[in-house]
């Protein structure tokens, strides 16, 4: 199976781009969607012409903000929303699928912003979320991938050093969680494979031409539980497809 995920940064948007083609090109089992900043019904017309496809989104309350969506060739066992605890479910931000031999989930953490307003929020979600996560493990192994909004080591970002606690994505309580997740058992395929390869990075701003010099950030993961880490044939940053101020990574297994 391949599995693509992407922070599309508006669906609507960038399905007025090459999306379509792209898709097509790169032919998916399964598409993960972040940030599509649509409600259901908004995502279903913008995504009606993907009809080998089923269909699964998660809005959040506020109009054209966050959002996820689950695009399968394969109809899931079952397909739930969020993690359930009220504080973290109205931004839209979380999908399960279930399938015979795993859990799916695509997840957009929340960016702790500019001014760092969100990061005691954001804390509070890496842990809840982890929680979420741990309980379904214990079932089956997980995949869990999309935006984490975080870059997890000072390889996975251009300039660690102006960013180091004074960036949202690279402050140590973000990391501190990023590390939760890959100490308890959660492993970074990517990293898994590429353990010390440089400037690999899935998220450029949109100023001073930062794609095109490369300064950029990873910030896009595919994760696994352990134990499922021997079903891992590949992963890899697409970071050659335009679009969106991510790219796609892939995940193979």
């Amino acid at each position: 199976m391949k599995l693509i995920s992407w922070n599309v940064n508006g669906i609507r948007a960038i399905a007025q781009k090459n999306f379509f083609e792209d898709i097509r090109a790169l032919a998916p089992d399964i598409l993960c969607l972040q940030e599509t900043k649509a409600q259901d019904d908004q995502v279903l017309i913008a995504l009606a012409q993907m009809e080998d496809y089923h269909l699964y989104s998660n809005s959040a309350g506020r109009k054209g903000y966050s959002g996820t969506a689950i695009l399968s060739k394969a109809q899931p066992l079952s397909v739930t929303n969020n993690i359930g605890m009220a504080d973290h479910d109205t931004e839209g931000r979380v999908i399960c699928a279930e399938y015979e031999q795993f859990y799916l989930i695509n997840v957009y953490v929340p960016n702790s912003g500019n001014d760092l307003r969100r990061l005691a929020y954001r804390q509070l979600w890496d842990l809840a979320f982890f929680n979420f996560l741990k309980r379904l493990e214990e079932k089956k192994p997980v995949i869990v991938c999309g935006d984490f909004n975080v870059a997890h080591k000072a390889i996975d970002l251009a300039r660690p050093k102006a960013n180091y606690n004074k960036s949202a994505g690279f402050m140590q309580e973000e990391i501190d969680g990023m590390d939760r997740f890959t100490v308890g058992g959660l492993k970074d395929t990517f990293r898994h494979f590429y353990p010390d390869m440089p400037d690999r990075y899935t998220w450029w701003s949109y100023r001073a031409g930062a794609r095109g010099k490369n300064v950029g950030w990873r910030i896009d993961y595919f994760l696994v539980s352990e134990a499922f880490l021997p079903q891992v044939k590949k992963a890899d940053i697409l970071d050659y497809i335009m679009g969106s101020d991510h790219c796609p990574v892939l995940l193979e297994i």
